[in-house]
């Protein structure tokens, strides 16, 4: 049995959840919770080409906030 994800000739509505990341789901079924819609539907290849466009860092939200912080943490004991 074919699994939805691997045809090329349904729709897909490119999805995004807490974290910033990114996927693709059928159009035709209810996007789980925790995920919503990313503003952009088509044919996979479509989709997979607007994610691989949009999503430009790989690591969750969560995680470069910390790193963020831990670095501004470094920047201001280097100036003390």
């Amino acid at each position: 049995m074919i699994s939805v994800f691997d045809r090329e000739d349904i729709v897909f509505q490119v999805v995004v959840n807490h974290e910033e990341q990114y996927s693709i789901w059928p159009d035709y079924k209810e996007i789980p919770k925790g995920w919503r819609k990313a503003g952009k539907s088509g044919f996979k290849k479509e989709c997979l080409a607007y994610i691989e466009e949009v999503w430009t860092d790989m690591r969750p939200l969560s995680l470069r906030k910390k790193m963020e912080a831990m670095a501004k943490e470094r920047e201001g004991a280097a100036a003390n």
